[in-house]
């Protein structure tokens, strides 16, 4: 390796020389880099482009675990336009970003390293006004800027799941056995989890950045005033959350601090209470119910699936229309195997959000369950090119085609999920062992024991 090149192009400190020293000559490539934010140089062997094309890669499957994007598209360019007037003044003004809501009725906001940001409906009913959504999605650009996950990729602090994509997904779920059933993945999987001191510098990027675009900082306060108070009346609705962006008094009082740093005039500026009231009065009007949601997913969580189907049912009730409700009580009865009403409430779920892909994927396995292996197959293709790139719709194409017979086509996706999932579970010693017994795979003859 040429090391002189790279102090003649990017100035080293010593500590990063010693680091790059370590490192393969793929790291190299990449080596250190100066924090858009801090102007400190940092290990960096993850280059904008592939922020990018890591975001476009995964944020599709997260908002789609998440039920999608809210259908209330007045809403969702309200959230849009506050989220542009923070990006235009931060330190990455020219990152591909992208604002939106969320169906999901958990608490909880992230970002992408590519610059894609959700807030999910269960956070968006908790704020008052858009001095707190500004500071919510200010705090989540400042991740962007910082570089927060890139960082953590670098140092080897994120997982698999996240390095590639899509294409490690597992049985891995919220809901223990019902998840081998359901394949689906479970929220948040494909979410970095930031460190106190990301957090720390986030909190005070992201005021800085909605200071500067004319907000209020005391949204900043009122945040952080929420969310303490949810995590010690309902810590349940918001611990993916706190996983993901570790919580702590120390935030708040930081924040106190920061606001009263600001200028006077800023810290007179209105709240935009009755703006943020406006444009949230649609979803508001359902929020018993998403509520109710939240109380179901707990529920389920701790597999007390009659209270739960009993907590859906009241939610439907409110909302009878709403895509979250309808796949969370699919979802269900697929653990209280009654697979007929698996399938009923997930095609009420397609007929309320036919572009949307997990009401499908729910469709196609209460299908298998009930040996209709061709409808199965149907549900499955159109949850593919809704949403590509989850290998366990290959394992679940393969199922369908095996149930019809038709093996080879069925060897053709148990081959392509065995190569693109990472072989790993019990859908795995599946998909081989059925090429084993096709004659597709050859076992190596075992050697006796001498």
């Amino acid at each position: 390796m040429n090391y002189d090149y790279l102090f003649r192009h990017t100035p080293l400190t010593r500590r990063c020389f010693l680091k790059l020293s370590s490192l393969s000559l793929a790291g190299l490539a990449s080596g250190c880099a100066v924090n858009p934010v801090t102007g400190r140089q940092q290990l960096m062997l993850v280059s904008e482009e592939q922020e990018i094309n890591i975001d476009k890669k995964n944020s599709p499957h997260q908002f789609s675990v998440d039920y999608g994007t809210i259908q209330d598209q007045k809403l969702n360019n309200y959230i849009s336009s506050v989220g542009k007037k923070l990006s235009i003044r931060s330190h990455r003004p020219d990152m591909p970003y992208s604002f939106r809501g969320v169906n999901a009725a958990y608490i909880n906001a992230y970002a992408f390293p590519g610059g894609s940001i959700a807030a999910t409906r269960g956070i968006l009913l908790e704020m008052e006004n858009e001095s707190q959504l500004a500071a919510l999605l200010g705090h989540e650009l400042a991740h962007v800027n910082a570089r927060h996950t890139a960082s953590q990729m670098s140092k080897g602090m994120l997982g698999n799941a996240f390095l590639t994509g899509a294409t490690t997904f597992t049985s891995r779920g919220q809901y223990g056995k019902l998840t081998e059933q359901i394949g689906m993945l479970s929220a948040g999987l494909l979410l970095a989890s930031y460190s106190r001191d990301n957090e720390r510098e986030a909190d005070a990027i992201g005021m800085e950045y909605m200071v500067s675009a004319g907000y209020n900082p005391q949204g900043m306060i009122g945040l952080m005033a929420i969310l303490m108070k949810i995590s010690k009346h309902k810590p349940s609705a918001i611990e993916l959350m706190f996983s993901t962006h570790p919580m702590s008094d120390e935030r708040y009082i930081n924040a106190q601090d920061n606001a009263l740093e600001t200028t006077r005039s800023s810290r007179n500026r209105p709240l935009g209470k009755e703006r943020y009231m406006d444009e949230t009065a649609h979803l508001r009007k359902i929020g018993n119910a998403i509520k109710t949601m939240q109380s179901g997913d707990e529920a389920m969580g701790k597999k007390e699936y009659k209270t739960a189907q009993e907590l859906f049912t009241k939610a439907l009730k409110q909302a009878p229309n709403d895509y979250t409700a309808l796949v969370m009580m699919a979802k269900c009865q697929l653990a209280l195997e009654d697979y007929k009403e698996a399938n009923h409430y997930a095609e009420l779920a397609k007929k309320v959000y036919p572009e949307e892909a997990q009401s499908y994927h729910l469709q196609g396995i209460a299908k298998i369950l009930q040996k209709q292996y061709n409808e199965a197959y149907q549900s499955f293709s159109t949850c593919e090119q809704l949403l590509p790139g989850n290998p366990n719709i290959s394992f679940y194409k393969g199922m369908s085609l095996e149930g019809m017979q038709r093996r080879r086509e069925a060897a053709i996706e148990y081959r392509r999920y065995l190569q693109n999932s990472g072989g790993q579970g019990t859908q795995s010693g599946h998909a081989y062992q059925r090429l084993v017994d096709w004659g597709y795979i050859k076992q190596p003859v075992q050697q006796p024991k001498q």
